[in-house]
């Protein structure tokens, strides 16, 4: 995944979003500061979707050849190229004039903690026994510089802030992960944590859950995926490669928004049908796409 992170346009494509539709839906990854549609969200995604799973070095050429079919520019794919390796994304290896890229270990750790986020969006995650786990973090004036990567890491999480200085997620598994961003932001003497489940005293549950997510937006969001691709019917070869590089794309943004709650506590949530409908494209065309990237990227292409 994990990665995730933003949407594409493609020109080829008769079934673009609208542009004023695509900029009242434009979010950003807090977790990866990657605006939907640009070129490093396109280039994580190819390189989390078919790079990764290939297991091969990525050529230049291929690279540039994938981001081209989903509406980017020669110049600014190779500038996000340039720029992924520079923040350590890919490590470059040269054969004669011939560029190719692998996956840095971190950004595979990244990809694989994200694919089982993207993996569990329609989850209904019925196994919840009812406990939430609560952070109640202050953080400080003269840390606030902190504050910043604390809310991007906890909204990475799941976790909502119903209130200033609290935050919580019926994720309670997720608890050594928060613990190590508590710990790597050095905020330990300024939190405390509880695990247990809500009481009559105060806010419902569902009052928490509308007080703690914008899930409105979250859903309109849902909605104006789904749509776009309720009933995709690409060619084979490039078309369905291009489409699902930004079915992909679409997917992998929302562990960003969505904080996959139980069904318990949102029942009929629109991302779980939207997340099984795009896997499900997603699988069928699995195979195809995977025979038309190593082509692709074949070095007698």
């Amino acid at each position: 995944m994990t990665s995730a992170a933003a949407t594409s346009v493609a020109a080829t494509s008769a079934s673009a979003t609208p542009a004023a539709a695509t900029a009242q839906r434009e979010r950003k990854g807090g977790h990866a500061d990657l605006t939907r549609g640009s070129a490093r969200s396109l280039l994580l995604t190819i390189l989390g979707e078919l790079v990764w799973h290939s297991g091969e070095p990525a050529r230049t050429s291929a690279l540039l050849y994938a981001m081209n079919g989903v509406g980017i520019e020669e110049r600014t794919a190779r500038q996000a190229i340039v720029r992924g390796s520079d923040s350590g994304w890919i490590e470059a290896h040269r054969h004669g004039r011939e560029v190719s890229w692998t996956l840095s270990p971190s950004l595979v750790q990244t990809f694989a903690e994200g694919s089982r986020r993207v993996a569990s969006l329609s989850d209904p995650f019925d196994s919840w026994d009812g406990r939430w786990l609560v952070l109640l973090v202050t953080v400080p004036q003269a840390l606030r510089a902190k504050r910043k990567r604390l809310y991007s890491d906890l909204e990475w999480a799941g976790f909502g802030n119903p209130s200033a200085g609290v935050w919580l997620s019926p994720h309670t598994e997720r608890r050594d992960q928060v613990a190590a961003v508590i710990e790597r932001l050095d905020l330990t003497e300024e939190t405390m944590s509880f695990l247990g489940t809500a009481d009559s005293v105060g806010l419902s549950e569902p009052d928490i859950v509308r007080r703690g997510w914008d899930l409105d937006a979250v859903a309109e969001d849902y909605e104006a995926v789904l749509e776009e691709f309720r009933d995709p019917n690409p060619q084979p070869g490039d078309d369905q490669l291009f489409t699902h590089i930004r079915i992909l794309s679409e997917l992998q943004r929302f562990p960003f928004s969505d904080p996959q709650l139980p069904e318990a506590l949102l029942p009929d949530w629109v991302g779980r049908r939207t997340a099984r409908h795009l896997q499900a494209l997603r699988a069928s065309w699995a195979a195809d796409v995977a025979q038309q990237w190593q082509r692709i990227n074949s070095p007698n292409r």
